[in-house]
């Protein structure tokens, strides 16, 4: 292994430690037990319960680290969806690298002011909470002073993670603010599988329905990677052109559009915004609060419709803002290219906008099967452990993406040492 990848590698899970050592260190004025019987009775299938799973139980404790890499996530996405509707940032990020450093400090700016905007709302809504089991109040002293202590700690402790996102990325392996999604989420599916083998030891659910169920997680995680690694090819040829006595182009090759273009983001829009008046509702104690509380139930039909149909829309959207079938036209035309059999320009576009629409579709097909799956399995088996939705989804695409560029370091090296030894056999010659 070269000692560059061997170095980056250390980094990463180096960094990755200091994040997990962080997620265990809590803020003071909390009991830390009727906050963690608060998640574990009330807190499944509202954000709390959401964010607590994206930042590996870290906002369960109140940790330091409560709000995870969440804020950072929500301001890039922020000004991913900018650069296309805001002509001023999007001039920005065609100015080259001084562009890209300016997008990344407004996006630096932004985290900080969702987080204290997020620390807030979850430090007041802490204050209020109490144990379900014991009735001891989650803060026994609240007010502006431990309101504006844990807020501070938790933006601090958010700016922190963006922090060792950007140095995971910059000197480790992968998308650093993936890699602690992942970690976050990875940790989590140990309780899943203690969950299910708790089970199989009360007889719960037979050996046969373990076995099933385990060929059924299996299957997913490879319906998952077919997906995530599908696309569409569509051809490409350039003209032919002389400059002087050389002749350029003519070559044939293809441009690749992927089924899900949009990744993880849909479900995660989709959730969040279901399960925010979840979140509200939670905290009325009326008649009507509950019942109306009962419509956002993850087990419901209502749920699951809302939810497919949230998956499409944002699918849809996203894709639309971040892929213009025009300016692919465009750029193809400039660069001299062309679709066998179809015309450049307008009708090139058109051509585009079908595909695209196409595989969008059956992008938020696919995104919806795989998030409904948890809810027909605990329907169908009472298991209390997610095989499917968008905890799965972003741990195979986060995997896929992180091997993706171990290989691509592997190949730089092998491709390194091989102009080595040319450039030394050639000195011999």
């Amino acid at each position: 292994m070269d000692s560059n990848l061997r170095s980056r590698l250390f980094w990463m899970f180096g960094l990755i430690l200091v994040y997990k050592i962080g997620v265990h260190i809590p803020t003071p004025g909390i009991d830390g037990q009727a906050l963690s019987e608060f998640f574990q009775q009330r807190a499944s299938g509202t954000v709390f319960g959401l964010l607590n799973l994206f930042s590996g139980g870290a906002l369960e404790q109140l940790s330091l680290l409560g709000l995870g890499i969440a804020p950072y996530i929500s301001a890039s996405i922020i000004m991913q969806l900018a650069t296309v509707m805001s002509p001023k940032i999007e001039k920005l990020q065609k100015e080259g690298e001084q562009g890209r450093r300016q997008i990344t400090q407004i996006t630096r700016y932004m985290t900080v002011g969702i987080a204290l905007v997020q620390g807030f709302f979850i430090t007041q809504s802490i204050q209020t909470l109490t144990s379900p089991i014991s009735g001891i109040p989650v803060v026994a002293e609240g007010g502006i002073s431990f309101t504006a202590m844990t807020v501070i700690l938790l933006s601090a402790g958010a700016v922190f993670t963006m922090w060792l996102g950007e140095q995971i990325t910059e000197r480790g392996i992968g998308n650093g603010s993936s890699l602690i999604i992942f970690v976050g989420i990875a940790s989590s599916l140990f309780a899943g599988v203690g969950s299910l083998q708790l089970s199989l030891e009360n007889e719960t659910i037979s050996i046969g329905q373990g076995l099933f169920l385990l060929a059924i997680m299996v299957g997913v995680i490879a319906f998952i990677v077919f997906f995530e690694q599908g696309q569409r090819r569509v051809p490409i040829q350039y003209a032919r052109r002389m400059v002087g006595r050389k002749v350029y182009g003519g070559q044939d090759t293809h441009l690749p559009l992927k089924i899900n273009s949009a990744g993880v983001i849909p479900p995660i829009f989709a959730s969040t915004l279901i399960l925010f008046p979840a979140t509200v509702l939670s905290f009325f104690g009326a008649e009507w609060a509950a019942k109306a509380q009962e419509w956002f139930v993850p087990s419901g039909y209502g749920y699951n419709i809302v939810f497919v149909t949230g998956i499409v829309f944002f699918c849809f959207f996203y894709t639309a803002v971040s892929t213009n079938p025009n300016e692919l036209a465009d750029n193809l035309k400039k660069s001299g290219g062309y679709v066998p059999g179809i015309r450049p320009g307008k009708h090139t576009s058109n051509f585009f906008n079908s595909i695209i629409t196409r595989l969008t579709f059956s992008g938020a097909i696919y995104l919806s099967l795989v998030c409904i799956l948890p809810t027909i399995l605990i329907a169908t088996f009472n298991v209390n452990f997610y095989f499917g939705g968008t905890t799965l989804l972003i741990l195979v695409g986060v995997a896929l993406d992180t091997m993706s560029q171990l290989q691509a370091h592997l190949i730089n090296q092998n491709y390194d040492s091989f102009l080595k030894e040319a450039r030394l056999r050639g000195r011999r010659a």
